[in-house]
């Protein structure tokens, strides 16, 4: 569950790991190419849905050539500049066909896609986040590409609407699941929402499945900046309090007080996992080989 490049490195992860994947992503962007198609065509932003598919593609020819082609964008000065070639083939598929899932999993069969792609939402949402400024006043800031650069300390989050429809396809996928991956991604855009959606929250709460939070490498400037990882796991409480998980995944080397992160995740009902997870390049990036053996060893422990 997620959105943007966080959910696309986990299910980049995920992907060499034996099972039936779903991913369950985030429809509020209002930026960008996924932001005109929205506006124009009144659909679902396709952005971070065209993000999950390309990550799922194989690592084979047919599967690197369709991702390229999915995150291809045009640069042409005029109308088409910007869009990314997989938003106007997932746009076009749900113009013709006229649902979203069936348009998302049949670009899913042609791109011989290791799992499904569903969105959290039936209906485009807008995220509103309360901000205090550096003057100590007190704003609004509304929508996803707002919230994720604004200047300031993001308190609070919310969807409008307050109670959307969930994605009937996605609730059942998180109450029939083994486990539950929340995160790594941009914390109040990306992450929190899915828990925001009411159905989705209860589906959370009442599933079997064991429930995996994976931190992000670094804070993000504007949405998390100066946040540490303890502080993540204590706006998710402040977000969703009926929320249990089972287990939270950080990087060794991201963590500075393991106790006050071990402290903070007993709060969740969480265990706390270290690992090696990011490339070795100096970027704050997780490395999907580490991370799909971390994946691969959580899941295979007794909980």
């Amino acid at each position: 569950m997620g959105g943007g490049h966080g959910l696309a490195a986990s299910l980049s992860a995920l992907r060499y790991l034996p099972g039936e994947i779903t991913a369950v992503v985030t429809v509020a962007d209002n930026g960008g190419s996924s932001g005109r198609l929205r506006r124009e065509l009144g659909v679902l932003p396709p952005g971070d849905l065209r993000q999950a598919l390309a990550a799922l593609c194989g690592e084979d020819e047919w599967g690197r050539t369709w991702a390229r082609v999915l995150q291809h964008r045009f640069e042409t000065g005029g109308e088409l500049d910007g869009h990314a070639l997989g938003n106007l083939l997932i746009a076009g598929l749900w113009e013709l066909l006229g649902d979203h899932v069936d348009g998302l999993d049949w670009i899913g069969r042609l791109l011989g896609s290791r799992g499904r792609v569903l969105p959290m939402s039936s209906i485009p949402l807008d995220i509103e986040a309360t901000v205090r400024r550096a003057d100590g006043e007190i704003e609004i800031v509304r929508g996803q590409a707002e919230v994720a650069t604004t200047s300031g300390d993001v308190m609070g989050v919310r969807l409008d609407p307050t109670d959307p429809p969930a994605s009937l396809p996605a609730l059942q996928a998180v109450r029939e699941a083994d486990w539950v991956v929340v995160g790594p991604g941009s914390w109040f855009t990306s992450v929190i929402p899915n828990l925001l959606v009411p159905d989705l929250s209860r589906a959370l709460h009442e599933t079997s499945a064991e429930r995996m939070l994976v931190l992000n490498l670094e804070a993000q400037p504007g949405e998390t900046e100066g946040f540490s990882p303890e502080r993540h796991l204590e706006v998710i409480g402040e977000h969703a309090p009926q929320l249990g998980v089972d287990v939270v995944l950080a990087d060794r080397d991201a963590v500075g007080d393991v106790a006050s992160l071990r402290a903070a995740a007993k709060d969740l009902g969480a265990e706390v996992v270290l690992d090696a997870l990011a490339q070795g390049d100096g970027s704050a990036r997780h490395d999907p080989l580490r991370l799909a053996a971390a994946y691969e060893r959580i899941m295979r422990m007794p909980v």
